[in-house]
């Protein structure tokens, strides 16, 4: 009679947890733990863990895996653009992710004298870093003081530092929803209804699930923004 040798048994590494025995999880009087105060720093859990990082891979894992790459992709879209999505007023709205810099917490800016431009509304200080503070609500014609409709979660203005040529400004934004990967190929065109300031610095409009992101164009917006500085 033959016998065979289950694919599970054999991947299974024989690791002495020592940790859970004598270490920080047990009770603790291992004699190492004087030297090394916890046990992720003494070099038997180091050990430990690199011989369960090298364990053979198993012959049902491996089939498994293989089942889910053969697979048809459901989605045959190529996502080929990322953006940062974000809202002013009630619009959401996006740029391309390599415009920006970094995300700030809100901060008043202080006014300029004899400085009266369109849409700059003064400086603010982001990490003893002086940035011209533009209001893109002013420049796009929108209504900041709506906000969007009741939600289940809570909401958190922003500073969205940015990078234009060798320009860095600060925009102001009501609400952030974070980066979006979408193809480039599938923005619908703005509808007619969109007020004329803002539709004419849209390249297009994203729809990702209940949300239409109104694209900016990036140079529209980059050229706007330097001009206002003038």
């Amino acid at each position: 009679m033959s016998t065979t040798t289950s694919p599970v048994a054999a991947d299974v590494v024989d690791v002495q947890d020592c940790w859970n025995v004598i270490g920080v999880n047990g009770d603790q009087r291992c004699d190492k733990l004087a030297q090394a105060v916890h046990c992720r720093n003494c070099g038997v859990y180091a050990s430990a863990a690199q011989k369960n990082l090298q364990r053979p891979v198993g012959a049902d894992y491996k089939r498994e895996w293989a089942a889910h790459f053969r697979q048809a992709a459901g989605n045959t879209r190529q996502l080929d653009a990322s953006c940062l999505v974000f809202r002013v007023g009630r619009e959401w709205l996006s740029l391309p992710t390599r415009m920006f810099v970094s995300v700030a917490p809100t901060a008043k800016p202080h006014r300029l004298p004899h400085r009266g431009s369109r849409g700059l509304s003064g400086i603010v200080n982001v990490g003893g870093t002086l940035y011209p503070c533009m209001s893109l609500a002013e420049l796009l014609g929108i209504d900041d003081s709506e906000g969007e409709a009741a939600t289940d979660r809570h909401t958190f203005a922003r500073l969205l530092l940015t990078q234009w040529e060798d320009q860095a400004y600060a925009l102001p934004v009501a609400d952030l929803h974070g980066i979006l990967r979408h193809a480039s190929n599938q923005m619908q065109t703005p509808a007619a209804t969109i007020n004329k300031g803002l539709s004419r610095f849209l390249a297009g409009v994203i729809t990702h699930g209940d949300m239409r992101i109104g694209a900016l164009d990036e140079t529209l917006i980059g050229h706007q923004l330097a001009r206002s500085l003038r």
